[in-house]
């Protein structure tokens, strides 16, 4: 089976591959292709990958090619990895939203519609190739902002693309391992849109283990979302939020600690990685232990100033091991093997959110099998929930509408719809210096 992974000199794809080292079943991933636009990012994932496999006489085939095209052809599995702009464009993303007082983060606020508006037009140009030249491929969607990326897919491929994300899996494993269940024998209660959910219930042997959680203050305050979000608030809630709505419920501090930070998390890891593949033009450099190194530091500070506007403290080791290829492998197996598998993924609505139409991508537990993801009847949101969900899909679609049309207009009305953008003036100077900034962004008229 040939799988194609498209951001092929992304920092993360020996996560992906490591992860395909440990499958040995029946229909298992053989050939791996590499695709990016940057020759030489792709010689230094591809030497990590060599140094990963070594000694390993099955592991994958490993090729890497700047020819997206030829990438496609005879793909079974097509992994869309990509960052449109790189580190410097979500690093100018965060500034000049920050300059205005509002948040740069990459998937939520102004930096999500930023990094949104330059990357829809790629992926659907990828979707529409997809199409072409590898019909019967299914495409697993990684690029963030992801809800919005597959749902741009979706109108091109439909419900043969597929989001994921590992932010729900990790909060689901975190809630469970606190109550002493076994994560993978826990059902979650998990919907909203990607980035923006909630767990409301956490079944085990049929019986919801979630309120004795709530009911106690110090399990509750023992783990990363007790303690980023505050156990009262969490009770007030009567639901585990996914760690990225602290932008939302914590905004004024979390801008402030970004203001104020050193280094923005984009130019932090730009930097990061620079200096790792900087190293990796050493032919005789160790490759996977300079990646391992250089990951373990990039973990460690993951969601460093909400931690610190908290008092949250430093991450659990237990939440430094990603978790995003595990889910890519397990979907991959479900549908080539027809495994049935229960995932929280991100798929086309249908009747199971009745706030929003069939057509939205949404975050939920899914059923998966040969034929795909489908998505699990679920509870309705409760009111403020709801809200927040349906005002941000309503960005979505602004942003997708000024992709497709190239409208100055409909970007600015994208960016003040945003709950977390509080000004229409602020909406069309952001534009225009986003505008300034990124070159992908001169389709907007």
């Amino acid at each position: 089976m040939k799988l194609t992974i498209l951001g092929g000199g992304g920092f993360r794809v020996p996560l992906v591959y490591g992860a395909l080292l440990t499958d040995r079943g029946e229909g298992r991933v053989t050939d791996v292709v590499l695709h990016d636009l940057d020759a030489g990012r792709l010689q230094a994932v591809a030497r990590v990958l060599a140094e990963q496999a070594a000694g390993l006489p099955d592991a994958p085939a490993v090729t890497a090619t700047t020819d997206l095209d030829d990438a496609l052809r005879g793909a079974d599995f097509v992994f869309s990895a990509i960052r449109v702009g790189g580190l410097e464009g979500r690093a100018d993303d965060e500034r000049v939203a920050l300059a205005e007082g509002v948040l740069g983060q990459e998937t939520v606020g102004a930096g999500g519609i930023a990094y949104g508006l330059r990357t829809v037009p790629v992926a659907v140009d990828i979707a529409r190739r997809v199409a072409r030249l590898a019909p019967d491929a299914w495409l697993i969607n990684f690029t963030n902002p992801a809800g919005l990326v597959t749902e741009a897919m979706s109108r091109h491929l439909g419900d043969r693309v597929i989001g994921i994300c590992d932010s729900p899996v990790g909060l689901g494993r975190r809630i469970a391992r606190v109550l002493g269940a076994d994560p993978n024998q826990a059902w979650i209660d998990y919907v909203g849109l990607n980035h923006l959910g909630w767990v409301r219930g956490l079944r085990v042997a049929g019986r919801d283990e979630l309120p004795r959680l709530l009911a106690d203050p110090g399990l509750l305050g023992s783990f990363e979302e007790g303690k980023l979000f505050g156990v009262d608030w969490l009770r007030s809630l009567g639901a585990i939020p996914n760690e990225y709505l602290h932008y939302y419920y914590f905004n004024r501090e979390t801008v402030r600690a970004y203001q104020q930070a050193e280094k923005t998390r984009g130019a932090f890891l730009a930097g990061q990685q620079a200096r790792f593949y900087e190293e990796m033009r050493d032919p005789d450099a160790a490759a996977l232990a300079a990646w391992d190194r250089t990951r373990a530091e990039r973990e460690a500070t993951y969601m460093a100033e909400n931690r610190e506007t908290a008092g949250a403290g430093d991450r659990d080791a237990d939440d430094l091991s990603g978790g995003y290829e595990k889910v890519a492998l397990a979907l991959m197996r479900a549908i080539a093997r027809d495994e049935r598998a229960t995932l929280i993924l991100n798929v086309r609505n249908g009747a199971t959110l009745a706030a929003l139409d069939a057509d939205a991508v949404i975050e939920v537990p899914c059923l998966v099998d040969a034929n795909g993801a489908h998505p699990m009847s679920a509870a309705p949101l409760p009111g403020h929930a709801a809200g927040l969900v349906t005002a941000v899909k309503a960005v979505e679609r602004e942003v997708l509408a000024a992709a497709e049309s190239g409208s100055r207009a409909t970007a600015v009305k994208a960016f003040a719809l945003h709950p977390l953008v509080d000004s229409v003036n602020v909406a069309r100077r952001l534009v225009e210096g986003y505008r300034e900034v990124h070159p992908g962004l001169a389709y907007l008229r």
